[in-house]
């Protein structure tokens, strides 16, 4: 069951794990599968503090900015997490105005005699979206492929390709064989019921206990995310007391309390409904038999049910 807050949470979530350079660094390397994701070293990452979502648009979204060295070269990495439901068609249009932003604020605050050498050079970007909506994306990754009649035109036009990480689009297989911080992450947030939460869990307990242990307070923290949207409020404070518990070294003694109250929660949801199903029954004026029929409570529980009702 999602809440209204499971987008919020979603940006929350992924902006601490990507503000973590070792994290992110694990992403480029892993997932871009580029030679110069190896070229980057951690020391030269920074990550920068500020967002250039723009207010053409009236989406709620978050943004993560880094800037790198790679061979004596500035490159920025400009992360835009898309966690709507549906593709947005717009979005190389989108990723355009936000370099476009990103390139005047640098120009802005470089001295014009810079500017004007010969030698100057504005950094090159690398759009990055991130999507974990339920249907398949299928917006155009290319820029050029918006405009109309691009086809005449070959390369005297606009264009530049955004890397492209559909996450509930990734096999088990493909994520747990990539075993590490981010893999584990997308592994969690794709689209599953709590059962197969728990499974996929079980399947990561190895590499939960070998990642460092910063990174797995991070993941913790992300788990909270994950984890406590999916059922009613009043069951949250159980779910957090269970990750709070949690150490790395113990991380299976985490996943088999998980499944422990998750189950509870199921059964306490089921026990409810029964319970509901029974007073209507009564109500009804039902007989025990049929009662147990339906709901399969047993009979002294239908009993004080309906000693409840009489009072």
């Amino acid at each position: 069951m999602k809440n209204s807050n499971v987008h919020h949470e979603h940006d929350v979530g992924y902006k601490h794990i990507f503000s973590h350079k070792e994290t992110f660094l694990e992403f480029l390397r892993s997932f871009t599968k580029k030679e110069w994701a190896n070229l980057i070293k951690e020391e030269d990452l920074i990550l920068v503090d500020k967002s250039y979502v723009l207010s053409d648009f009236e989406e709620e979204e978050s943004d993560i900015l880094y800037k790198a060295n790679i061979n004596d070269e500035e490159v920025i990495f400009y992360v835009l997490l898309e966690f709507q439901s549906k593709v947005d068609f717009q979005m190389p249009m989108r990723l355009l105005f936000y370099m476009t932003e990103i390139w005047r604020d640098i120009l802005k605050n470089t001295d014009k005699n810079d500017r004007r050498r010969k030698s100057f050079k504005l950094p090159s970007i690398v759009p990055i979206v991130l999507y974990n909506g339920k249907n398949k994306w299928t917006a155009k990754v290319s820029f050029k492929e918006i405009l109309s009649g691009y086809e005449l035109f070959e390369d005297n036009i606009l264009d530049f390709n955004y890397m492209l990480f559909d996450i509930n689009r990734y096999s088990d297989n493909e994520l747990l064989n990539i075993s590490n911080m981010i893999s584990a992450v997308f592994l969690l947030d794709q689209d599953m019921t709590e059962d197969e939460l728990v499974r996929r869990l079980k399947k990561m307990i190895y590499f939960l206990k070998k990642i460092s242990p910063e990174q797995f307070s991070v993941f913790k923290q992300w788990l909270k995310n994950i984890v406590k949207p999916r059922v009613r409020d009043d069951l949250k404070d159980e779910i957090e007391n269970v990750l709070e518990k949690s150490n790395q070294e113990e991380v299976d003694f985490m996943v088999h309390n998980l499944e422990k109250t998750l189950d509870n929660i199921e059964k306490k949801g089921i026990e409810k409904q029964a319970k509901k199903t029974a007073i209507k029954a009564i109500k009804m004026g039902m007989t025990n038999e049929v009662i147990i029929e339906l709901t399969g409570l047993m009979e002294q529980e239908i009993n004080d049910i309906r000693k409840e009702i009489s009072h």
